[in-house]
This record gives C-alpha cells, structure tokens and sequence, in this order.
C-alpha cells in the first residue's frame, strides 16, 4: 500500500500544511512537530522527498518515455537501446522515469507528468496533446513537420554512405537496395540518401535494382529472390534495416549463392540478429544509447527553463564490418 502525506499527517497528529513544511522548509517547523512527522513517515515507509518537492514546486517529478511504434512492445530491440540511455541520465536526476507504447498511455490525460521523449513515429495529434498541456516534449529517432521542436537523430545519410561506400571499396559496382516499408521519415531518408551515394560515387542505380518489401524476413526473402534472379543480378545489396538484410541472405542460400563470393550484403541497425546469422553480417551501427543520452539531456535542460527551441542534435553511426561482406 501506498501512503500518503495525509497518512503521515493523521499519525503524526499534525496538518497536512506541517507534513509539507517539514520535507520542504524544515526550519519553520518545532523540532517536536518535526521529530513526530519523520516518525511517522518512517513507520509508514514513506518517500517524502519527491512528493514534498512535487508539492513545492507544482510538478509531478515523472517523466515518460513513449515508443511510437505501431505494433511495438517497450522490449522492442531498438528503442530498448535507446531507452538504456535515457535511463541512465533520468536515474541520475531528481526524475522519475515511466515508459510506455503511445497506445497504451493513459497518464498523460491526467497530466502526470512533467516531461516526455518521444520514439519514433508520434503523431502530430500526440505531439498536440502534449504541447496543450504545456508539456515539454524531445523527439528521438524521428521528426515532426510543421514543428519546432527538440530531437535527437542517427544520421541517416551517412550510414548509407558508409553502407554504399564499404561495397565500392570492395569492388562492386551493380549494387542493389531493398527499401522497407519502414516509417515514412526512416524510408525516405534511406531511400534517398542511396540514390545520391550512387550518385556520388559515380555509379549507375541500375533499373529494377531497388525493391520494396514489408519489413519481415519471409517478404523480404520473395523480394530478393526476384532481384537476384533477373537476367543482370547485383553483386551486392543494401538492406535497409537488418530484417531487410536478413531476407537477402535467406534468398542467396536457397539459390546456392556463395556469400560474400557471389552475392555481398550489408544491413542498417547493427541489431542482434547480425551475429547469430551464417554468415555474420556487416551492418550500419546505430548509436542507440547515445541517442538516448542526449534525449535525456535535452528534456532535462528544457525542465529546467531552457528555450524550447527547434535544437537538433545528430548522433554519428559506424560500420560494423562482417563475413557478408
């Protein structure tokens, strides 16, 4: 059972008024008074400091961390990442720190919380809710248009780059792409630094070498089936997230295709799937906990009266280079 500063008041035999002062301005409280009220929270094991300071200062020391991501569970490999990052700096301030799926918040109509980081896709009507709740708001992994707001975001483009760039320097030259029907930030973001790395490096994106496919290994494996079987196969494809990838490497083993000899295969994420697979695949690294950290930091620094400004900070990734390659 939880108790409450009412709980205390009553054992203590002293107003509600007196519970409050004694946690927040002690020194206008008798030492009897005083002495009766840490007594009395000691027996009812209650956690004065964050309630006294939520009384003082109008705020519910909570804030959230929301995954907005259809059909996603707060285990979600990626945003686990992330949260790890936001954990630790939220765990080191006066904060507590909830996380939940969008779907399933409900505290947030209560105004529960002070502050909030947003995963992924919000909607613009979440971000609204919150925004006429004068709550502030971090975005992580994602962007909202027609907003000003904080974020936090990998560098799409030059994870692509890194992707593309890593297949040129092994010699491929007819590279192939299969494009998730991801999140539309995410995808249009992967799909259209590709085609000005290509572009870059002065190679041709060859007609029928970029596919889409629903971000599931079985699809995406019919996907790259198609694409390795045409009468000009690429040397090489670049998934756009690892369960992309992953369906590239199903469709060469069942076509008796050598990896990395025939076919070579780079995914975006660098999540666990890459080094359980036969073989291990290169991938684009994420720096997820990182992204995390600076989410934290930005909301935190908002909570403490900094402009709500339009501050984007990008997370640099790396390339984890593998046997697929």
């Amino acid at each position: 059972m939880a108790y409450t500063i009412r709980d205390v008041s009553r054992l203590a035999g002293v107003s509600t008024a007196t519970v409050s002062r004694t946690f927040t301005a002690p020194e206008r409280v008798s030492p009897k008074a005083r002495q009766s009220v840490m007594e009395a929270a000691r027996i009812l094991n209650y956690q004065p400091n964050a309630i006294a300071r939520s009384m003082a200062r109008q705020q519910t020391e909570r804030v959230a961390f929301l995954i907005c991501k259809q059909g996603s569970g707060i285990l979600d490999e990626f945003y686990a990442g992330i949260c790890e990052g936001i954990m630790h700096e939220i765990n080191a301030s006066e904060y507590q720190l909830l996380i939940s799926t969008a779907e399933e918040w409900e505290i947030v109509k209560q105004k529960q919380v002070d502050g909030v980081i947003l995963g992924g896709q919000a909607t613009p009507a979440l971000v609204s809710e919150f925004q006429a709740q004068k709550i502030p708001i971090v975005l992580v992994n994602n962007e909202v248009q027609g907003t000003k707001l904080p974020c936090v975001l990998n560098d799409e483009e030059e994870g692509v780059r890194m992707a593309v760039r890593h297949l040129a320097e092994r010699g491929h030259t007819k590279i192939g792409m299969i494009v998730g029907r991801l999140s539309p930030y995410i995808y249009g973001k992967r799909y259209d630094a590709f085609q000005k790395v290509m572009k870059e490096l002065q190679l041709p994106v060859r007609n029928g070498y970029i596919r889409s496919s629903d971000p599931a290994v079985g699809t995406a494996a019919e996907t790259a089936m198609e694409l390795l079987t045409m009468e000009d196969p690429p040397t090489a494809v670049f998934g756009a997230n690892d369960v992309l990838a992953t369906g590239v490497i199903k469709a060469a083993i069942r076509l008796g295709r050598r990896i990395p000899e025939d076919v070579a295969v780079v995914g975006f994420d660098d999540s666990s799937v890459c080094g359980s697979l036969e073989p291990e695949m290169t991938s684009v690294h994420i720096c997820k906990h990182e992204m995390g950290i600076r989410s934290a930091r930005l909301l935190l620094e908002l909570l403490k009266g900094a402009e709500n400004g339009a501050d984007l900070q990008v997370v640099p990734p790396r390339i984890v280079v593998r046997d697929s390659t």
